[in-house]
């Protein structure tokens, strides 16, 4: 893995552990120094923890990383009902830095973690110092792909190959090869958890364009969008130019996820970005194990 110019690659081992919380445990992985400044890192609908493997390794240097298993995803409680609504996912995720003692956050959502991140700061400004959205569409109008068509009687049976062409709008770039372990981690969740997140995903946009709730919150906030997105138009991204301050930085050659599509230039971005903006916080011990 290439690391980019004056990024340290941290070798302190992932901290795991479980928070419990009311509605179901939430999964949590830490890397980095626990009194640097904080980057909580949140995945977007049918991924994980997991997603952002090829980053953190580059943020840790300089950085507490926090990632977390959203309901319904990863190692997280996967509870049937409802509660997989993009608030609800914002409230629990505030719920668990309070857990973890962490006070302030740089807060970096791919896809429609990025709705995620929004709702967090929307609910919990206290706790967020900065959004970074990655390849996140400001609004419904703006996505382009195929949803995943399949019904709750096939689910259990639908192959890794399915997994892998529904997937594959999800990359771009020449050659890549999607790992194993994200095609588990679709596989991981049920029929319920994946639909309602999907779901969610859709009414929160359908309720208010991104930048339109960003704007009034006045955080400093940085866009990264891979150009060739087959999800969301690419052109969307400058829709975020309207929040003032908004930085909008477009990729060449890459897709939808370009923390997996190309990791160096997208952690050369956001460690210029919370270079700006981070501020250290405080760390407790987590509940849990």
């Amino acid at each position: 893995m290439t690391i980019p110019d004056g990024v340290k690659a941290d070798a302190e081992a992932t901290e795991v552990s479980t928070l419990p919380l009311d509605d179901g445990d939430i999964h949590v992985c830490q890397d980095g120094p626990r009194d640097a400044p904080a980057l909580l890192l949140i995945h977007g609908s049918a991924s994980s923890t997991r997603s952002w493997d090829p980053l953190v390794p580059m943020l840790t240097g300089s950085h507490h990383v926090i990632r977390i298993d959203l309901l319904g995803h990863g190692r997280s409680a996967k509870p049937a009902g409802r509660g997989y609504g993009i608030p609800d996912q914002g409230r629990r995720v505030g719920e668990a830095l309070d857990r973890l003692g962490v006070e302030r956050a740089i807060v970096i959502g791919h896809s429609s973690g990025g709705s995620v991140a929004t709702a967090l700061a929307e609910r919990r400004p206290d706790l967020v110092t900065a959004l970074a959205l990655i390849n996140t569409g400001p609004r419904m109008d703006a996505f382009i792909a195929r949803e995943f068509a399949i019904g709750p009687t096939q689910w259990p049976y639908v192959t890794d190959e399915q997994i892998r062409q529904a997937m594959s709008s999800a990359f771009s770039r020449a050659g890549y090869q999607i790992p194993q372990q994200l095609v588990n981690d679709v596989r991981c969740m049920t029929y319920h958890t994946l639909t309602r997140t999907m779901r969610a995903s859709r009414d929160y946009l359908e309720q208010r364009a991104l930048p339109d709730r960003l704007t009034p919150l006045g955080k400093p906030l940085l866009v990264i969008f891979g150009e060739e997105d087959r999800r969301w138009r690419s052109s969307s991204a400058a829709e975020y130019r309207a929040v003032p301050g908004a930085r909008v930085e477009l990729l060449p050659s890459v897709g939808h996820s370009p923390m997996a599509e190309d990791p160096p230039r997208t952690a050369t971005l956001l460690l210029s970005f919370a270079a700006t903006h981070a501020t250290v916080s405080t760390e407790q011990p987590a509940v849990g194990g």
